[in-house]
């Protein structure tokens, strides 16, 4: 393990669990990173595009132990005027056939710049005119409505997302490194705490992967892919779409992924 990344994990003074410290690395892919935070450098740009690039089909989340499918999709993020750090947030969430709108904040808290760049296979990004490369890391809180709902809860926790600056003078989403092995960005690490009953579930959604689900979950190598043991969880058309030898239920075709927040 790389001693800059630890010295960025102590510097931030979050307290992750060891799985957590497993994750975050995994998530940055071995980059070393800068020690200072450079969020009053950035907040002159806009970061709220890089939360709505990826198609909702390779959005994966979890809620609760036993893994529950969870779909969240972020319809619209603008950026508050007043303060430059905050992101107003309007969504929707589906699990089993509860769909429910949220809506709520993403707070920037620290910008870490990485110390060499990573130009993807074969160097293809290089001489692209990227000015930096980094992580972002933000605090998420989303109200579900409760008027609308009654199983209503909301979303709280840590972001992170990996981010370009690009030769305009712009944020980019950063997915050049999208077809290594177990790449993924945008991922919310936090819980779902129920309005009516209190009770408080693990709640975790990244882009192209589960981020901290449990070892047996994701038995995927170079793509997601779930074991038959969640099958039951929502997890069906991950399976059919991979093509899961020996899966007892037949389907020819893959599963269609509907807008079902519209």
């Amino acid at each position: 393990m790389k001693t800059l990344i630890w010295t960025f994990l102590l510097f931030t003074s979050i307290s992750f669990s060891q799985t957590n410290d497993k994750y975050l690395l995994k998530f940055l892919n071995e980059s070393e990173l800068k020690s200072d935070n450079q969020l009053t450098n950035y907040l002159k740009y806009d970061f709220s595009n890089v939360w709505t690039q990826s198609p909702n089909e390779i959005i994966y989340g979890i809620i609760g132990t036993e893994h529950q499918r969870i779909h969240i999709k972020l319809i619209s993020i603008e950026k508050n005027k007043n303060n430059q750090n905050e992101y107003f947030v309007q969504g929707k969430s589906w699990v089993k056939e509860t769909i429910c709108e949220f809506n709520g904040t993403i707070l920037l808290t620290e910008i870490r710049e990485v110390q060499e760049f990573h130009f993807g296979v074969d160097d293809e990004f290089k001489g692209k005119g990227i000015k930096k490369q980094g992580i972002l890391i933000a605090e998420y809180k989303f109200n579900e409505n409760t008027q609308q709902q009654e199983h209503s809860g909301v979303f709280k926790g840590k972001l992170y997302t990996k981010w370009y600056l690009s030769k305009r003078d712009q944020i980019v989403y950063d997915n050049i490194q999208s077809h290594s092995d177990g790449y993924s960005n945008n991922a919310f690490i936090g819980s779902w705490k129920s309005n009516s009953s209190g009770i408080e579930k693990i709640c975790n959604w990244a882009d192209r992967r589960v981020p901290n689900a449990n070892e047996d979950f994701d038995i995927g190598v170079g793509e997601f892919n779930v074991s038959e043991k969640y099958i039951s969880n929502g997890w069906l058309d991950v399976l059919l779409n991979n093509q899961v030898p020996n899966l007892n239920i037949k389907n020819n075709k893959k599963i269609k992924y509907k807008d079902w927040w519209k």
